[in-house]
């Protein structure tokens, strides 16, 4: 399975950015996907998680409310609706998928895009 992500960039504060995650297949192997992120200096951590099969979705306590995490699955893709962005948000943000059911232990997570920088400036 291989992952590709876009739509990072640069905005301002307050602003919004939606990231796209596309999927080589989707299937079984990617039931459980998910958006990491890891910013300069710190651990990664995930952001928001969603198990396919049952469209159950999760998120991080500090993206509730402002962060979507969406799939259309007839384009095998994976969305992150980022809105109300803040300075805290910057990040290398990375596809994940895998068999699980949408944790946030990276372990549950076969498959890794190459990630996509997300930059928010005052």
């Amino acid at each position: 399975v291989q992952l590709v992500e876009s739509g990072g960039g640069s905005v301002q504060a307050g602003g919004s950015l939606r990231l796209s995650c596309t999927a080589s297949v989707f299937g079984y192997s990617t039931n459980s996907m998910a958006w990491f992120r890891q910013a300069s200096g710190k651990e990664r951590e995930a952001v928001a998680t969603i198990f396919t099969g049952g469209h159950n979705t999760y998120y991080a306590d500090s993206v509730k409310g402002r962060f979507t995490i969406s799939e259309d699955s007839a384009k095998n893709t994976v969305y992150l609706q980022m809105n109300a962005l803040k300075l805290e948000d910057t990040a290398v943000y990375y596809c994940a998928a895998g068999r699980g059911i949408g944790g946030f232990e990276q372990d549950e997570y076969t498959y890794w895009g190459q990630g996509t920088q997300v930059t928010v400036s005052s």
